[in-house]
């Protein structure tokens, strides 16, 4: 069963190992645990529906709480602390795209708003409910969860937006094939909720962002149907896909997606390098990224996040004789790990390995082999569960991503971890920040920071109002040095704020404009993406 206030299935866990208990009184001081809220008390405070009764609408309190909140840190903190989130009046659990159509036609008609939910993941505020005097529908997509097509000429696989990811990959393998994007939410994000927050997945290197692998499909807008052909490629005009890649539900509901799909691999497998390091690691990752070798993963640490991942990996005597080692060969106190991917055929994947162990070494990089990477892809979607654990322990944890070009990206990098620690250094706390680079770019790359900290005692304001500020303080430093507000997680309404930097006062109103065209009424999803009452009057 899935948690209903926190992260995963109630049967998984994941524990901190007494090296990483330690590590964090020494860098945090003592957690401070906080008492949560039953459910049933968040239950009692949700008020009556007000949309009629219709067949296809529920109105329960449990269904319209399960779609009320995401994974944010403000959804988190209302599901522990017990501040009733606004809830939409109604979810409909459509299964084609003509239920869709019929859904948006009446909410049109009616004036209520229109909030699209599938896996729930979203950790940027895309599915707030926001405070109205309209009725707010829900329309929960996780019934259209079926391969639909497989067209194994031209390697396209058509999908209803509400497949999982593990669901997906299940009906791709079981006929040889894969899509081959991982996210670390994959077990419970959705194909359309990865197109329309244009996702990456941890393998990008190889089978590409979620641009690159959506090829079409049918979007549902309160105008009508915009149907996306694939076609290989074209020169007739502006990609329509572009409309909906992004969208964040503000133009319509994308209910059948058209994906690019590849032929399993005869080989996989994760290798582990470390550096001495931080500006050796980054000169050979870029020199690896830059030579287009046939690689599926290139992930850097830095220093604190090699540090912090050595304690929470356990096993102390064989990290203890790995630390030995590696001071012997020059990789001290500030070494990097790199975890590197190959998937490909065995031959390929014998000279892509080769290829890197040759380029790593002339920047000092010590290669250890297969033990950290397997750990690794045993547990590559179990990270979210330790913020469980951390919250158990009196510890808060949030991410933040961005991506920029490589002559900014160790400057922005250290910007983002000290902009987090002066926040908390307000009120006399500290946060431990640490970074690693997920998807690499002939171009630039991608920064990733983790931030935890001890919880407030103040419960549900305190801990707002120093998420708050610490999330506009890296927020900041990110648009100072020319980064996107979002590199992987969308732009919702926690972002919003901070679009217009990258977009500019054309792109922002060409997109205002967008969304008046397909829902002239302001009915979608209102307040992600473009923010309301901003100056393009949305």
């Amino acid at each position: 069963m899935r948690r209903w206030n926190g992260w995963g299935e109630t049967t998984t866990t994941m524990n901190l190992s007494d090296k990483a208990t330690t590590m964090l009184l020494e860098k945090l001081g003592p957690g401070r645990p906080q008492q949560d809220v039953e459910q049933q008390a968040l239950l009692a405070a949700i008020p009556p529906s007000r949309l009629p009764a219709h067949p296809l609408i529920r109105t329960d309190p449990v269904v319209r709480l399960s779609v009320a909140l995401g994974e944010s840190y403000p959804d988190w903190l209302r599901k522990r602390c017990g501040t009733t989130p606004t809830v939409p009046d109604g979810v409909s659990y459509p299964e084609t795209s003509e239920q869709v159509q019929e859904l948006l036609a009446m909410a049109q008609l009616a004036d209520w708003i229109v909030i699209p939910f599938a896996g729930g993941t979203s950790v940027a505020g895309h599915l707030d409910c926001p405070v109205s005097p309209r009725p707010v529908l829900s329309l929960n997509l996780t019934r259209m969860n079926r391969l639909l097509h497989l067209d194994t000429v031209s390697q396209l696989a058509t999908f209803g937006a509400g497949t999982a990811g593990p669901v997906l990959e299940a009906q791709l393998r079981a006929q040889g094939y894969t899509l081959g994007h991982f996210p670390q939410s994959f077990e419970y994000s959705t194909v359309g909720g990865w197109v329309v927050t244009r996702s990456s997945g941890q393998q990008s290197l190889r089978y590409g962002r979620i641009e690159q692998l959506f090829a079409g499909g049918r979007m549902e807008t309160p105008i009508g149907t915009l149907n996306m052909p694939t076609l290989p490629a074209s020169s007739a005009g502006p990609d329509l896909r572009e409309l909906v890649l992004g969208s964040e539900g503000r133009f319509g509901v994308l209910t059948e997606a058209v994906m690019r799909v590849t032929p399993l691999a005869g080989h996989e497998s994760f290798h582990g390098l470390f550096f001495p390091d931080w500006d050796a690691a980054e000169a050979a990752v870029r020199q690896l990224v830059q030579m287009k070798l046939p690689l599926s993963m290139l992930r850097l640490s830095n220093a604190i996040e090699t540090e912090t991942n050595l304690a929470l990996a356990g096993h102390a005597n064989l990290i203890a004789w790995l630390e030995r080692y590696l001071g012997w060969r020059g990789c001290r106190k500030e070494k990097c790990l790199l975890m590197l991917g190959l998937t490909a055929t065995p031959a390929t994947a014998r000279h892509a390995l080769s290829e890197a162990r040759r380029v790593t070494r002339q920047h000092g990089g010590v290669y250890i082999g297969r033990s950290l990477g397997d750990r690794w892809a045993q547990n590559r979607f179990k990270g979210p569960y330790l913020r469980n654990t951390l919250w158990e322990h009196g510890y808060s944890a949030d991410t933040i991503e961005t991506a920029v070009d490589w002559p900014c990206v160790k400057p922005l990098m250290l910007a983002m971890e000290q902009a987090a620690r002066d926040a908390f250094a307000e009120d006399g706390e500290r946060v431990h920040a640490f970074t690693h680079l997920s998807h690499l770019y002939a171009q630039g790359s991608s920064i990733y920071s983790t931030f935890v900290w001890p919880t407030a005692a103040g419960g549900y304001d305190a801990n707002m109002a120093r998420w708050k500020r610490y999330k506009a303080r890296v927020s900041e430093a990110i648009v100072a040095h020319g980064g996107t507000i979002s590199h992987q997680h969308g732009v919702g309404r926690d972002h919003a704020p901070y679009l217009a930097a990258e977009k500019g006062p054309l792109g922002m109103a060409t997109l205002a404009e967008l969304c008046r065209h397909f829902d002239p009424k302001g009915i979608m999803n209102p307040g992600k993406l473009l923010q309301d009452g901003g100056p393009w009057n949305v």
